[in-house]
């Protein structure tokens, strides 16, 4: 069962990765503010769940799991306000047309 457990995190964590990676390129490389703030949160929350995901199974109690959980969802929530309320700013400056 250990074996299914690290495999399952080591697949889960690596695809995170890959999307963290994904949302770094896109931050980088769209043009405008409003497609890197997509690309950026979207990445980062699919990035995040599923390093989540795979550390779930390393978890030796339900305290663990629980408190990777509420982290998730507070990043989840902390990025739903803050990417509108930058979009918002940038766009009274000038900077999102």
């Amino acid at each position: 069962m250990s074996l299914l457990a690290d495999g399952v995190t080591i697949l889960c964590v690596l695809a995170g990765l890959v999307f963290f990676a994904a949302g770094t390129v896109g931050l980088l490389r769209f043009p405008d503010t409003a497609s890197r703030l997509h690309a950026l949160t979207k990445a980062d929350h699919l990035g995040l769940g599923l390093v989540v995901l795979g550390l779930l199974p390393q978890m030796d109690s339900l305290a663990g799991i629980l408190r990777l959980l509420a982290f998730w969802a507070l990043v989840l929530l902390a990025s739903a306000a803050t990417g509108p309320m930058i979009a918002r700013l940038l766009r009274r400056q000038g900077g999102i047309t």
